[in-house]
């Protein structure tokens, strides 16, 4: 099996082996995957953050060896927070555009290392003390506040089927880096984040960074947000936005309707 990682911006990832083929999601800088099978120009890979699958054009991946997999996969891994950030590439002497939420593996307040590149980083980053260790409840619910504020940073970017960065992000692909700027991991869709934490038993139990998930007449999860407070809720819905919810669902004040109607809410921590 062979390994990689994502040393650009962001990468398409693919339903099928072909431009043409829908995004399913994307795969940011510094973000590891195992290659599973290649056909022709495309690999089909397994994402270490969330074990999604899909394809990327073969130019598009770094190779590395198992050993340095395990060692990148297992180093303390901070997640950048500013919405654009120049990272400098010392080997190639170089400088290049990473966007929030992106990872730095091993990163040791300066540098970091994938193989014989080094890269180098003077930005804003996750503080490795925050909600995941958190102890008192005036700790955790701080850490709660600060995860809103995280999610304000998207407000008003574009909603796009498969992203997760600024420029284009789907309301799975929001919730989930909104959590991995916590250091906290969400899986991909939001139907199987909707198997992670404590379902509440009322809207009125919400507290901010809650998620609240939504069912079409089938009883599909089909959409998820991140509740701002008990009548308030942040999410991608054509583009990021904060719309009124009750115990009905979201309410669109623009359109006077209701738009999604809700299924459950869950205390992820």
């Amino acid at each position: 099996m062979d390994f990689g990682i994502c040393l650009q911006s962001a990468v398409a990832v693919r339903l099928q082996p072909s431009h043409h083929s829908e995004m399913v999601t994307q795969v940011l800088f510094g973000e590891l995957f195992r290659v599973i099978r290649k056909d022709n120009d495309w690999l089909q890979i397994l994402l270490a953050y969330d074990n999604y699958e899909g394809w990327i054009p073969a130019r598009q991946c770094t190779h590395m060896d198992e050993k340095e997999y395990i060692r990148l996969n297992n180093a303390d891994t901070p997640v950048t927070l500013d919405l654009v950030q120049l990272i400098s590439d010392e080997t190639r002497k170089s400088v290049f555009p990473i966007l929030i939420g992106s990872s730095l593996p091993g990163f040791n307040g300066k540098q970091f290392n994938v193989g014989q590149e080094v890269f180098s980083f003077e930005g804003s980053l996750t503080d490795f003390s925050t909600l995941e260790n958190a102890v008192t409840p005036q700790e955790r619910m701080k850490g709660k506040q600060q995860l809103v504020e995280d999610a304000m940073l998207f407000l008003h970017s574009p909603y796009q089927w498969g992203g997760r960065t600024p420029f284009g992000i789907d309301c799975s692909g929001f919730t989930q880096m909104v959590y991995k700027m916590k250091k906290i991991r969400l899986l991909r869709d939001a139907s199987q984040q909707a198997t992670h934490g404590e379902l509440l038993s009322f809207i009125s139990e919400a507290e901010p960074g809650d998620l609240a998930f939504f069912d079409d007449d089938e009883n599909n999860i089909i959409h998820v947000g991140i509740m701002i407070d008990k009548s308030h809720i942040i999410h991608a819905s054509g583009k990021v936005r904060i719309d009124l919810i009750d115990h009905q669902g979201i309410y669109n004040e623009e359109s006077q309707k209701y738009t999604h109607k809700l299924r459950m809410i869950k205390r992820i921590i």
